[in-house]
């Protein structure tokens, strides 16, 4: 496949230059996705009250469990794409990309209906605080409808990001953005429709990106183009697709799922404490997507170069990932740190109870998010190998499960906030160590560049 100027060359040249300049448009644009909620969260919390900021802010953790598991299969196709690339085999690579396409739209519109119907009794399930249940649930439902559009962005996205093009992502994110925040300020300033405005103009903006991202993919030369004549859903693909994607989306649900208990008990402390974690959350959001985009670097960067049987540079790949996502954690951690107030201030102006609450949260989180970047890089390693079931098993163990075990067992010993939030840093480190005893393992099996990769890799 010939490298067009928005591509980025993943099997040749400086690693530290091609990886920036991969993550430096994904970073931005992961921002851009994130501004999304983010204005949905200021704007409300500035225009229609703590209330509504509570109510929105407390979504997010149940909008991820509901969607992770479909988004996990975007992963797989990530890998399968870079993968096809990496190998030369462009045939299969359109093949792939038509299953994904299709599977996007009908996964987001199962996951929009059941999500519309069950919204509020998940919300109950959750001990969503009675004074901001209403507006929840009246937000959620409008939210679900626009994940047909929210699934195909993310996958026509990953494709893209596939093939080494983080650019044209970004600019679609820019235009479908600045509409985001437009709709916002209409819909809430002008029409006070406080919670319902902020998830109608989410949802705009959603098919907007979806739309942007299909006549990309329709209107290309390369390999990776769509053909509507030729939708359909290809069982090998599908079966390849699932095989990684699967377990990265059961990781990211029941990761969900250890957040919404952690969620349900930062709850039981009101709709104050609520609306200052749903603040600090937000803020620390971006340290995540930040560093996040290394984790797609490592994942596509090594995916090309494990089709290419480059094993060798797959090994400097993950180093040098795991350099530049601690530098981006720290460095973003200890700013946000230092301009706590004027930060938090966005979200709730002339509110110091909800501010003093975020700042509870942000102290702990400033200082320790890299931990979890060094940890997603690990997992986007053995993905790109074409492991999954792997670090899905041990983020389960060492992450999910002992969350859940923290809140159960070790949260009732002292039941403080800082207590709780303890329990992301020490996952974090317990998580990562495994992370890295079981690359060093796992990576002892691979052959010298150019041959012939093993077969027990498609397996684990």
């Amino acid at each position: 496949m010939k490298l067009r100027s928005h591509d980025i060359d993943m099997l040749h040249g400086p690693l530290y230059k091609n990886l920036i300049l991969y993550t430096l448009p994904l970073m931005a644009s992961s921002i851009l996705q994130l501004l999304y909620n983010a204005a949905d969260v200021v704007v409300v919390g500035r225009f229609a009250g703590s209330q509504a900021l509570a109510a929105v802010g407390s979504c997010g953790s149940l909008i991820n469990l509901i969607v992770n598991l479909f988004l996990g299969l975007s992963v797989g196709t990530s890998v399968l794409v870079a993968q096809r690339l990496g190998a030369g085999k462009q045939q299969e690579v359109g093949r792939a990309v038509q299953t994904a396409v299709t599977v996007s739209v009908l996964g987001g519109v199962i996951l929009g209906i059941f999500g519309f119907l069950f919204a509020r009794t998940a919300l109950t399930l959750m001990d969503s605080p009675a004074d901001v249940i209403d507006l929840s649930t009246l937000y959620l439902r409008i939210y679900f409808l626009g994940l047909p559009g929210m699934m195909l962005y993310n996958f026509g996205a990953a494709v893209l990001r596939a093939a080494g093009d983080t650019k044209r992502p970004l600019y679609y994110l820019a235009v479908s953005g600045l509409v985001n925040v437009a709709l916002n300020l209409v819909f809430v300033i002008v029409f006070h429709m406080s919670v319902a405005g902020v998830a109608l103009a989410t949802i705009v903006s959603q098919y907007m990106s979806a739309a942007l991202v299909l006549s990309c993919l329709m209107r290309t030369h390369e390999c990776y183009r769509f053909d509507a004549h030729r939708i359909g859903i290809h069982g090998a693909d599908l079966l390849e697709m699932v095989r990684v994607g699967l377990p990265a989306g059961l990781q990211g649900t029941l990761f969900s799922l250890s957040n919404v208990i952690i969620q349900s008990t930062v709850n039981s402390f009101g709709s104050t404490v609520v609306a200052g974690n749903s603040a600090s959350a937000n803020l620390e959001g971006f340290i995540y997507v930040a560093m996040n985009s290394f984790y797609h670097a490592a994942l596509a960067f090594t995916g090309q170069n494990y089709g290419a049987r480059q094993y060798k540079r797959t090994r400097s790949i993950l180093l040098r990932c795991q350099v530049l996502v601690v530098a981006t954690g720290l460095i973003i951690g200890i700013l946000f740190y230092l301009f706590r107030d004027p930060l938090l201030n966005i979200y709730a102006p002339g509110q110091p109870e909800v501010i003093a609450a975020g700042i509870r949260r942000l102290i702990i989180f400033s200082f320790t998010y890299f931990i979890c970047g060094i940890m997603d890089v690990m997992v986007g390693g053995l993905r790109g190998l074409g492991y999954s079931i792997t670090p899905m098993i041990v983020s389960l163990l060492g992450a999910c499960a002992f969350r859940i075990f923290w809140v159960k067992v070790i949260f009732p010993l002292d039941p403080t906030l800082n207590n709780l939030y303890l329990s992301y840093p020490i996952s974090w480190i317990l998580t990562a160590l495994a992370h890295i005893i079981c690359y060093v393992i796992l990576t002892r099996s691979l052959p010298r560049d150019g041959e012939l990769p093993p077969v027990k890799t498609k397996k684990a």
